[in-house]
């Protein structure tokens, strides 16, 4: 029997088995899930509801849509951007405290990557331990195409899991990846049939939870510093500036800005680094 731990109009969390919850987004009356801030707070609330449940052993994230979540609600962006540099700033980091509560869940997480997750939607995914995607989904963080940088946590989380190159690739970039891509990069964890999906998550899962996976080990390189040298680091971004400078010429300045943000955050924690990326994007917000 499913017992709900949370119905709300946007999220639902329901008990799989004993200590195993699946979070659900699955927005009432629509087609497609976004994180607009209703949606927000339902995640906030998701969160701290499974926080507080006893004998936690594991969560999976799913989507009751075609696409797992098409990104932030960009209707919203226009009046939050009016606001000051400083406001959004606080706006922002107080929103990351969702997607570390995911990341700092006290048990294995893993995603089930069903369809289409950008921006914000791909952010989600990657506050989680591990991945699993659809080989017809699609996966990217598009920000700099709207002039803006990620602020959930993207240049903060995807560097440590596909390496400097790779993310300075697709974030300066923006394009959406498909499945190989994503695997081979090491964004996802693994590729499936989109029937097979919530199936492969919850194996996963269960291989984390019986100990057979060591999900710990992978949250301590995601919430880390980049383990490279000086050197190495500074190959990799100077490379990287100068084909990015010249693709975005002087008018365009987020691919930039999301490369500076990168090697300074980099070397930081995950607070440093998250600081880093949402002093960025209120930069280019405003």
């Amino acid at each position: 029997i499913h017992t709900m731990l949370m119905e709300g109009q946007f999220i639902q969390v329901q008990k799989v088995e004993e200590g195993v919850f699946e979070v659900v987004f699955d927005r009432k009356n629509d087609s497609v899930n976004k994180l607009d801030r209703a949606t927000l707070d339902e995640l906030q609330q998701a969160v701290t509801s499974l926080e507080q449940v006893a004998g936690l052993h594991g969560v999976v994230f799913t989507s009751g849509k075609d696409s797992f979540i098409v990104g932030a609600d960009i209707n919203e962006f226009t009046d939050m951007f009016s606001h000051t540099e400083e406001q959004v700033y606080q706006h922002i980091l107080k929103l990351n405290n969702i997607f570390n509560g995911i990341e700092d869940l006290p048990c294995p997480t893993v995603v089930a990557i069903n369809g289409i997750a950008l921006g914000g939607g791909f952010e989600v995914c990657l506050a989680a331990d591990y991945r699993v995607m659809a080989d017809s989904a699609k996966v990217g963080l598009p920000e700099v195409t709207l002039g803006i940088n990620p602020g959930w946590g993207g240049t903060v989380r995807l560097p440590r899991l596909i390496g400097i190159d790779n993310a300075n690739e697709w974030i300066c970039g923006g394009a959406q990846k498909r499945a190989d891509s994503a695997l081979k990069d090491g964004a996802v964890d693994a590729v499936v049939a989109v029937d097979q999906v919530r199936a492969g998550a919850v194996d996963l899962l269960k291989k984390c939870i019986s100990g057979e996976i060591d999900y710990q080990a992978r949250r301590t390189e995601k919430t880390s510093p980049v383990k490279h040298n000086t050197i190495e680091l500074m190959m990799a971004f100077e490379s990287a500036k100068g084909f990015i400078g010249a693709k975005a010429g002087p008018h365009y300045p987020a691919p930039m800005q999301a490369l500076k943000t990168m090697e300074k955050g980099v070397k930081l924690d995950r607070a440093g680094a998250i600081d880093v990326e949402v002093k960025a994007f209120a930069k280019l917000a405003t």
